[in-house]
């Protein structure tokens, strides 16, 4: 990610915060209905996820000029997402539902700019997630075997 990206990141995560709960709950509306599959990996009540989404989301994006910092950190949330019983797969529609989360809150604050900067810090993110869970799979089968 360049900085200027990273600013963009920032800056429209500053005007994201004022309606943080309702975008929470957008994602998650969004994510159910473009993944059906997905719901039963969530309690019924969503809201104490879409918090703690918001929370993630606000921390992942304070840390983005710190990436050595981030990382390690990014990883182990990928590790742990297999206990979640998420997949590879999943990231591919959690990002575009992120998307039009942020795209939708934004409005007119959503250019071509800031969604390029969006989708590239959560390609970047995604990609150390999937491989830490996947290194995490292989360390599971191995103890089990």
């Amino acid at each position: 990610m360049t900085q200027q990206q990273v600013n963009l990141v920032q800056q429209s995560w500053g005007q994201v915060l004022p309606i943080a709960k309702q975008a929470g709950l957008l994602f998650y509306s969004k994510l159910f209905e473009a993944a059906p599959g997905v719901r039963p990996l969530f309690k019924p009540d969503i809201s104490e996820q879409a918090n703690k989404l918001v929370t993630i989301l606000g921390y992942v994006v304070s840390k983005l000029n710190r990436m050595e910092e981030l990382l390690p950190e990014v990883q182990k949330l990928g590790a742990r997402h297999n206990s979640y019983g998420a997949e590879a797969a999943h990231y591919e529609v959690v990002g575009q539902c992120l998307i039009a989360t942020l795209k939708e809150g934004l409005g007119d604050a959503w250019t071509p700019e800031v969604q390029n900067a969006w989708i590239t810090a959560y390609n970047t993110l995604k990609n150390v997630m999937i491989v830490a869970q996947e290194e995490d799979s292989h360390r599971q089968v191995k103890i089990s075997a």
